[in-house]
């Protein structure tokens, strides 16, 4: 037998080895688009930089004003919205009034007085002629911007302005709108600082 015939033994009992080999193509494609899918899946339903979920809210104080609330946290954000609706454009959003426009509400002795139903009569039923606030002569009508509004809504904007803005005064309730409202009537006429003055607290 001739040498050329003979079977390798060298390569028959020859150890496997690795060699290097290229990725396949297809697979690259497949997995970068399934990672592209997935990636576009996840930022449509994660909320991530959603606008329904970080705005409008710029700060924590603007996010904790909107959250649902309840009791007395409630009647204070609705006093204080209903405030700024009807009150705020003539005595300031801060309760520190205007000059020439409206007396502040900060520290008044109209606000903070130990009864309320002084207080009460103003907005139910209006203000006129001379009046002192903090020693500050003002000579305006204010006419009765709180009879349109419910014994409850009333009651949260006078309790609101009672505890705002550095003012500790107890709170107002419906019941007491609705007792200073009857007594009243159907058309009340504006009050005077002298016929306020004279009414028992």
């Amino acid at each position: 037998m001739s040498e050329e015939s003979k079977p390798s033994s060298v390569s028959a009992n020859a150890e496997p080895t690795a060699t290097r080999s290229t990725v396949p193509m297809w697979i690259i494609t497949v997995t970068l688009t399934l990672l592209f899918l997935g990636f576009v899946f996840f930022d449509k339903h994660s909320g991530w930089f959603d606008a329904n979920v970080y705005a409008p809210y710029s700060s924590s104080e603007e996010l904790e004003a909107a959250q649902p609330k309840s009791g007395a946290a409630a009647a204070i954000a609705q006093g204080k919205k209903n405030f700024e609706t009807y009150c705020g454009a003539c005595h300031g959003a801060d309760g520190m009034g205007k000059p020439g426009q409206a007396p502040t509400l900060v520290g008044s002795e109209w606000v903070v007085g130990t009864g309320m139903k002084r207080l009460i009569h103003i907005p139910l039923a209006g203000v006129g002629g001379p009046l002192k606030v903090k020693g500050q002569d003002w000579n305006l009508a204010m006419a009765a911007m709180g009879a349109g509004l419910s014994n409850e809504d009333l009651a949260a904007v006078l309790t609101y302005i009672r505890g705002s803005w550095g003012n500790h005064a107890s709170e107002v309730t419906a019941d007491d709108i609705k007792q200073v409202r009857d007594a009243l009537g159907k058309s009340p006429q504006p009050y005077t600082m002298e016929k306020l003055m004279a009414m028992p607290e």
